[in-house]
């Protein structure tokens, strides 16, 4: 019987150990925390939105652009939820997103402990992995307790996203030591800080709009959604699926915008001529009142501030200048980034072991045969809405069915 030891006991490290053993492996899980499974506990705000059934490429991000989907076409979403049905968790749908019928993410975890546990996997927690040794036979795993010896490895040791779940960086000095490459490792999906003064004056504020981040002239990546701004900056979900960009501009110490557009169903043209509109229907509003009802209180403040137009000024004497300005503002708001929230504050990470370096096949090491990779430590990022979990589910069943020797 072949031993797989697997690294890392997260979604893609209890996948990958669920799988090996179900085709028959024995199957050793290391992970470093007291427990496994912390962090899908958090996941979809303690729901664990496990999976989508909207699937697309572009819904997965990586410097080797085709490798996710590659691995994602092989445990697809269908997979995914026939997989949790099979453990007991019945899912429901909300627009695409799969969440447990429960609503619950300890359901997901309590499965795949019942799972591991039905398949006799020997779970050990506590153990801090730091080095895999490759042998004549086999492999040592060197721990700060007593070795472990295993024909083959599975290194689910995840990224540095919310690092007090597990996710500390560490198996990217694993990976290292096998001479692989690792890829600038970045926080993904978080909000971003921004240099100007005046976000405590909105502060609380939620509002439609999209956001866009620009590098110079260019740019690199848009998004629309629920725009939360914060004391310190911009937040929410179109935020989240941009900030992987805004990461990677920073991390190249280049200049950084982000453009907020609180109309984004008008063009510049159609919003400059319905403020001219609403100036003329209520002419003897004043400037402070001329855009209540349209946006927060708190945005129309600013707005009047930073356009310099007298409060008392009559809406029906405002010029086509200050028009225009106002326009600007609703349309093109453009805040400067100095840096995202901080990898505790990040729900995954981009950047990690490079893909190009991986066989998207079977997910084995091209440098060290019997290695094979899961889950965070890869270089794949995916958007919010399921899509991590979903690359992590794929990868680990590949990787522990390629690791079992099922296809052998």
């Amino acid at each position: 019987m072949r031993t797989v030891a697997v690294i890392g006991g997260g979604a893609s490290g209890m996948m990958a150990a669920v799988t090996a053993a179900s085709e028959g492996a024995r199957v050793i899980l290391l992970e470093h925390k007291d427990r496994i499974g912390k962090k899908i506990l958090s996941t979809g705000n303690g729901r664990c939105n496990f999976t989508n059934i909207h699937q697309e490429p572009i819904c997965y991000h990586s410097e080797d652009p085709l490798f996710p989907w590659e691995v994602v076409e092989k445990f697809n979403a269908q997979a995914v939820i026939s997989f949790f049905l099979q453990l007991g968790v019945y899912s429901k749908n909300r627009n695409g997103y799969i969440y447990p019928n429960s609503d619950q993410a300890s359901a997901v975890l309590d499965a795949f402990r019942m799972e591991l546990d039905r398949l006799k996997v020997e779970i050990r927690t506590g153990v801090e992995c730091r080095e895999i040794r490759p042998g004549k036979k086999g492999f040592t795993i060197l721990t700060d307790q007593e070795p472990v010896r295993a024909d083959r490895v599975i290194l689910c040791a995840g990224s540095k996203a919310a690092p007090t779940t597990g996710s500390d960086g560490s198996g990217y000095d694993l990976a290292k030591k096998l001479g692989h490459r690792i890829l600038p490792v970045l926080p993904a999906l978080t909000a971003l800080k921004c240099e100007e003064k005046f976000f405590k004056s909105i502060a609380g504020v939620r509002a439609n709009g999209s956001v866009s981040i620009w590098s110079g002239d260019e740019c690199i990546a848009k998004d629309t959604g629920e725009i939360q701004l914060t004391d310190y900056g911009i937040s929410g979900i179109p935020v989240f699926q941009v900030s992987r960009y805004a990461s990677k501009l920073l991390y190249e110490k280049k200049e950084t915008d982000a453009v907020l557009d609180f109309m984004p169903d008008f063009t510049k043209e159609q919003t400059n001529a319905f403020l001219r509109a609403r100036a003329k229907t209520r002419p003897d509003k004043s400037a402070e009142m001329f855009l209540i009802g349209l946006f927060h209180k708190k945005l129309c403040d600013l707005w009047i501030r930073l356009s310099e137009i007298p409060r008392q000024r009559k809406a029906g004497e405002l010029n086509s200048d200050e028009i225009a300005r106002l326009t600007d503002l609703i349309k093109e708001f453009r805040v400067r980034v100095r840096e995202t929230n901080p990898y505790d504050k990040a729900q995954v990470c981009c950047g990690g072991v490079d893909t190009r370096e991986v066989d998207p096949e079977t997910l084995e090491s091209v440098y060290v045969p019997g290695v094979y990779f899961a889950g965070e430590i890869l270089d794949v990022d995916g958007m919010c809405g399921g899509y991590n979990l979903t690359f992590a589910w794929a990868s680990g069943y590949v990787a522990g069915k390629a690791a079992s020797g099922a296809d052998q």
